[in-house]
C-alpha cells in the first residue's frame, strides 16, 4: 500500500500477528526494505516489545505498533482510525494485500469444489458454509458430509480454506488491488512447537515477495511458499 505524507510518498504495510514468528520476520524484512510498518497484535505488551526489538536490534525507526484483534470488528475500526489520523494512508493504490494461509487438504470434501467455484461464490455463501461446518462439527457429522477429517486441525484447515475463498472474492470485487494468499510452508514457529521444515526467514519469503512486488501484478492467486499454485 502507498501513503502520501506531506510531499513524500512512502510504502506502508500493516502486518497482523506481527509480534512473533512469521509475522515478526515479515515486519523486520519490510522495515529493512524501507517500508513503514504498522505492527499489530492482540496483546499490547507483546506488540510493543516486538517493536522495541526491531528498533533496537536493527537500528530502524520506521515501525510503529497498534493493537488489533482481527476477531473484533471494533478493534479493526480503531486501527483504521489510527491510520487515518496519522495520515499514514490516504488510499490503497494497488499494493499487494497478502494473507499467510494454508491449502485445504482432503479429497472427499464436497464443499471444496464449491469453494473453488469463484464465479458463483459470495460472502453470504461463505457465512453459510461456516455455519454448516460448525453444525456438523457439533453433531459429529463431519466425515459423513465430506469435511476433511484426516491429519487433525480440522477447524484450522476449514477456516483457512474459507479465508482463501474470501480473498478471491475480494480480488474480483476490487480489481485495482492485488489480493493474494500465501502458504508459508511448514515453518518452525511457536504454533508448530518449533517443529518444521523451514525457518521463519524462509517462511516469510512468499509474503514478502508479494508485498514488495510492483503494482499491477498477480491478484486472486495462491502461492505455495514462493511458487504460484492452484487453490485446490
Amino acid at each position: 500500500m502507498e501513503a502520501n505524507t506531506g510531499n513524500q510518498s512512502e510504502e506502508v504495510a500493516v502486518v497482523t500477528g506481527g509480534n512473533r514468528g512469521i509475522g515478526l520476520q515479515i515486519c523486520k524484512q519490510l522495515a529493512s526494505n524501507g517500508v513503514t510498518v504498522v505492527l499489530t497484535a492482540r496483546d499490547g505488551k507483546r506488540g510493543g516489545e516486538a517493536v522495541s526489538i526491531i528498533l533496537d536490534t536493527l537500528g530502524l525507526s520506521n515501525v510503529v505498533f497498534h493493537q488489533l484483534d482481527v476477531s473484533d470488528p471494533s478493534s479493526a475500526v480503531r486501527l483504521a482510525e489510527f491510520i487515518k489520523q496519522k495520515s499514514i494512508m490516504q488510499q490503497l493504490l494497488g499494493r499487494q494485500l497478502t494473507s499467510a494461509t494454508e491449502k485445504l487438504s482432503g479429497e472427499r470434501l464436497v464443499n471444496q469444489q464449491e469453494l473453488n467455484n469463484i464465479d458463483n461464490l459470495s460472502e453470504e455463501r461463505l457465512d453459510e458454509l461456516s455455519e454448516l461446518f460448525l453444525k456438523d462439527f457439533k453433531d459429529g457429522e463431519l466425515e459423513r458430509h465430506g469435511w476433511p477429517t484426516e491429519g487433525g486441525f480440522i477447524a484450522y484447515k476449514v477456516s483457512k480454506a474459507i479465508m482463501n475463498a474470501y480473498s478471491r472474492i475480494l480480488a474480483k470485487e476490487h480489481p485495482s488491488l492485488c489480493i493474494n494468499c500465501v502458504h508459508p510452508g511448514f515453518v518452525q514457529t511457536d504454533m508448530s512447537f518449533q517443529v518444521g521444515d523451514l525457518t521463519v526467514e524462509e517462511g516469510a519469503r512468499g509474503a514478502l515477495m508479494m508485498a514488495l512486488a510492483p503494482k499491477g501484478g498477480m491478484t486472486g492467486g495462491f502461492l505455495n511458499c514462493t511458487e504460484v499454485a492452484p487453490f485446490v
